[in-house]
């Protein structure tokens, strides 16, 4: 499985993708991931499953678009 996940940060959200979330959320928290490091306290706040990794990058590149970002601020909000 391939996963898309929202973190909310203190600064707003962060987007990511990984093959294993289980490992990829602590590190976001004890700051080994260098985009969310100085970003934390961080929450995981959704992920989606996709069994397919194409599928996967491409719900990330729109969550990252313009219309991804209206998306999460309508239905996300802090």
């Amino acid at each position: 499985m391939f996963y898309v996940y929202i973190l909310e940060c203190k600064d707003g959200f962060y987007i990511g993708c990984s093959a294993d979330l289980k490992d990829r959320i602590p590190r976001h928290h004890k700051g080994q991931v260098p985009s969310t490091a100085n970003r934390r306290p961080l929450e995981l706040s959704v992920y989606f499953a996709f069994k397919e990794k194409y599928m996967a990058f491409n719900f990330e590149k729109y969550l990252k678009s313009g219309s991804g970002r209206a998306f999460l601020k309508k239905h996300f909000k802090k």
